[in-house]
Parts: structure tokens; C-alpha cells; sequence
């Protein structure tokens, strides 16, 4: 409409003041309907088109979307492991830090894992000092097979020297007796010192392992029931969390809630222009906006980033063919806009809808006078036409609640 009336003040209305003041022409009587456009055709047809040439330079070159959104990331809240609710530590809505809890699962199974790997490590402990006394045991067996083994040795050497001396004082056989008997010792020496190397292994290797099992097994069963008490991974606010005890919870089909991370959504806005205003859009850009939550204002901002991809094109590895008629809305051009000044941002809630003008500028083209003087006119007049959107966007600012409270019977 403003382009149109500025355009009717180029064409339409000097036509109408010549016919009304220089040929005194009358309204209702040689200015009727009819007349007017017959005598005014030209003009009409003029002012169209220009109407049309500067609404298309306008919205090109100072691009405008009402698919301006301030998103936020939210977390779910979900434990590692399946299992019943035993207590909540918040309430439906509230505030949280960085590692503090917000439920508990029911741990009577972890708690018991850990108890039995306790009792491990105890049981293992006990067997080392048994194995201790072993060991002492069995010096003691290896002395007294090495005493008996030691008075067979002295005895076949004193039947030895006596055969030695007087064949037939010593029977043959018993000498025979007393090498089978040495043998027999030196056969319990090897035995003890075999049981001893045995007691002595368990200490040094197998019983160490044991419990290095047992103690492994508890730091497992402890990890396990740190995770039956969920905490927050980050700061921020719980929103609508009805999880209650009792309830069963399930990492992959039944989350708990959702955490919010505090700052989310504060400071940023994401807007989807045009697809045709991509040659347009520049990091540091300046823009406005204004937000369905605070009404009203209009916020002064600049384009910090233009993401290169068109979310709609994005496709997925699958079984069957991609057919490109499915996609049937033309995706936007995600660009993020940040505050101009610090503080701009504050009082709009995250998540609320937005209205937001880019705007080109060439003064510094202009300025470095590397253009001619008819493209610098043409550059300086596509700057000037922003005006008419940046009033566009405070008459929507002015107009939204109204038409949202009243026209929209809210």
C-alpha cells in the first residue's frame, strides 16, 4: 500500500491536479469513473508498474520473513539404565546446577553387586593370610622330610661302612632298605618344597588376582550405582517434569523429562529468508525485528551467519529412490541474527515468534568511488527504498498486538 500511494504521487495524482485546476475539470461531472480511467490510463498503468518494480526492489535487495524464531536446544533428561523411579529431587518446574540430582532409581541390585564384591575382596584377604600360614607349614614339612631324609642318609652310610668292613655283619637286604627309604625322604623333601612353591604362587599371583577381580568388580558394581542417581549434565531449568516414584523409566522409548540449558535461546535469532535473496544475505548485515513477546519494540540487529545448506534438500541413505516432487514446499535460507547492542535481546522469550527485515547497504561501495555516477544514484536510491520497509516493519510492530488481541478475538 505505501509503495502504491508513493507511486500514484509520481503518475496518478499530477495527472488528476492538471485536469482538476489547469482544464477546470469538475469531479461528477467531467471527472467521473469512467473518465478517470480513460483519461488517466496511462498514468494508472504507469503507476503499476512502478509499483511493482519497487515493491520487487524492496523485498530483494531489503529482504523481510516472518520465520524468524528464537530456538533453543533442550536436553532430555534419561538415565543409562532401565529401571523404577525411587525418588524425585525436583519438582514439576525449577532450577538446576551442573551435577546435581534429579532422580533415583532403584539400586537394591547395585547395592547388592557391590556388597557381593566387598565380601570378594574380604574372602580374598582371608586367604592371603591363610596362605601365609601355609607357607609356614610347609617349611616346617620340608624340615622335618629333610631331618628323616638326613637320618636314613646316616644310617645306610653306617651299614654301608659296616658291610664295608665285615661283609656279613650287615645283611644286604637292609642296606637295600635304607637306599629305597632315602629315596623315599628325598621324595617328601621334593614333595613339601613343591606344596611351598605351591602356597607361594597363590600369594603372589593367583590370590593378587583374585582380588584384583574382586576389587575391578566393585569399582563396576559402584559405577553402576552411580548411575541410578541421574544428575544434570548442565545448568538450567526443568520444565513440566511429572516423572513420579513408581514410575518405570527407559532410555530408548521413555525419556524422564526435559532439562532446558540455561542461556538457550537468549541472545540469537534464527530466520529462514528466500531462497532467491541468497546472493543477497552477508554476514554484517544490519537488521530489525520484532517479537510476538515483546510487542511493541522493534530490535536493532546484524547477521552473524548464513548457513550454506537448504534444510529441505537434505536426504537420508535408504532403500528406495529419491523422487524430487515429494519435496513440496521450497525450503529458506537459515541465517542467525545476534543483537546490535548488548542487552537487545533481553525480555524475549525463547522460542517466541519473530518479524525480521535485513537491509542492504552500499554507502561504502559508494564511497570508494569505483562506481559511475548513474550506478552510484542507483545504489543510493536501493538503499533509500529500505525506509519503506524498516516503516513496514514498525506498522507491523504497532499493529500485531491489536490484531492479535482484538481482530484475532484472543
Amino acid at each position: 500500500m505505501l509503495e502504491l500511494l508513493f507511486c500514484s504521487m509520481l503518475t496518478i495524482f499530477p495527472d488528476y491536479l492538471y485536469r482538476r485546476f489547469a482544464q477546470g475539470k469538475r469531479i461528477g461531472k467531467e471527472i467521473t469513473l469512467f473518465s478517470v480511467w480513460f483519461e488517466l490510463r496511462w498514468g494508472i498503468i504507469a503507476c503499476l508498474m512502478l509499483t511493482i518494480g519497487l515493491i520487487t526492489v524492496i523485498f530483494y535487495n531489503h529482504p523481510s520473513t516472518t520465520n524468524a524464531t528464537a530456538f533453543f536446544r533442550t536436553v532430555p533428561i534419561l538415565p543409562e539404565t532401565n529401571g523404577r523411579v525411587a525418588e524425585v529431587y525436583v519438582g514439576l518446574t525449577g532450577e538446576v546446577k551442573q551435577g546435581s540430582p534429579i532422580f533415583r532409581l532403584d539400586s537394591s541390585a547395585q547395592e547388592a553387586a557391590a556388597e557381593s564384591a566387598k565380601r570378594k575382596i574380604a574372602e580374598t584377604d582371608a586367604a592371603l593370610i591363610v596362605a601365609r600360614t601355609d607357607v609356614l607349614a610347609a617349611e616346617a614339612k620340608i624340615q622335618e622330610a629333610r631331618s628323616a631324609h638326613q637320618q636314613a642318609v646316616d644310617e645306610l652310610a653306617t651299614k654301608q661302612e659296616i658291610y664295608r668292613r665285615n661283609p656279613g655283619a650287615v645283611a644286604v637286604r637292609d642296606i637295600e632298605k635304607l637306599e629305597v627309604a632315602v629315596q623315599g625322604r628325598q621324595s617328601t623333601i621334593d614333595g613339601a618344597t613343591a606344596a611351598k612353591q605351591t602356597v607361594e604362587a597363590q600369594i603372589s599371583t593367583l590370590l593378587p588376582a583374585q582380588k584384583a577381580s574382586a576389587q575391578a568388580a566393585l569399582a563396576q558394581a559402584e559405577v553402576d550405582l552411580a548411575k541410578t542417581v541421574i544428575r544434570a549434565g548442565v545448568s538450567g531449568r526443568v520444565e513440566q517434569f511429572t516423572l513420579r516414584v513408581g514410575d518405570i523409566v527407559n532410555p530408548f522409548m521413555r525419556p524422564a523429562g526435559v532439562l532446558i540449558p540455561e542461556g538457550a535461546g537468549r541472545g540469537r535469532l534464527q530466520a529462514g529468508f528466500g531462497q532467491i535473496e541468497a546472493q543477497i544475505m552477508k554476514v554484517g548485515m544490519v537488521a530489525e525485528a520484532t517479537c510476538a513477546s515483546k510487542p511493541w519494540t522493534v530490535i536493532p540487529m546484524v547477521v552473524t551467519d548464513v548457513q550454506d545448506f537448504i534444510a529441505a534438500g537434505q536426504l537420508r541413505s535408504g532403500e528406495q529412490l529419491i523422487e524430487a516432487q515429494q519435496v513440496v514446499r521450497p525450503g529458506t535460507m537459515l541465517v542467525y541474527l545476534e543483537p546490535l547492542y548488548e542487552g537487545g535481546f533481553d525480555g524475549v522469550t525463547p522460542g517466541s515468534s519473530c518479524i525480521a527485515n535485513a537491509y542492504t547497504s552500499n554507502h561504502d561501495l559508494i564511497e570508494s568511488g569505483n562506481v559511475g555516477t548513474v550506478k552510484g544514484f542507483v545504489l543510493h536510491a536501493v538503499d533509500a527504498v529500505g525506509l519503506v520497509h524498516a516503516m513496514i516493519l514498525r506498522i507491523q510492530a504497532l499493529v500485531f498486538p491489536i490484531q492479535t488481541l482484538v481482530l484475532g478475538g484472543h
